[in-house]
């Protein structure tokens, strides 16, 4: 992740700043809009995968920021029974879509990176041991 807080635009009032985590988040809101992504990964060193969430906006997301252009990364996990590369295009698409809408950037390059497949079995598995530990 680009620390540096890129340099966007400058106007006669002044320069026009993007910090590196605004495009985070966009990515990352841009990314969990496409259905089939049943959540985003913290990345290949974390590996604690957080489904659906508005906690950390920016969880899974690495961007590169330089003057006029952006590359990003995402992590994600994929609902069983949608297709991946579809998916991954569609979030291509709209990660690129959304930022160059939003800040100006050109996006060079959106990678997707798939950490996991979710089980509905799963999450219905999780929820029957868990009531009945309540009782």
């Amino acid at each position: 992740m680009s620390q540096a807080v890129s340099e966007f635009e400058r106007t006669d009032l002044g320069n026009i700043q993007i910090a590196p985590e605004v495009i985070e988040v966009i990515a990352g809101l841009a990314t969990i809009e496409i259905e089939g992504v049943a959540g985003m990964s913290g990345g290949f060193a974390g590996g604690i995968a957080e489904l659906l969430g508005r906690k950390n906006l920016s969880k899974g997301v690495k961007v590169e920021v330089g003057q006029r252009e952006a590359a990003v990364d995402v992590s994600i996990i994929v609902e069983y029974g949608h297709r991946i590369p579809e998916v991954s295009s569609s979030i291509q698409a709209n990660v690129k879509r959304s930022i160059e809408m939003m800040t100006g950037l050109h996006v060079v390059e959106v990678n997707v990176h798939v950490h996991d497949v979710h089980f509905k079995s799963q999450e219905k598995q999780e929820e029957i041991e868990a009531s009945s530990r309540v009782k």
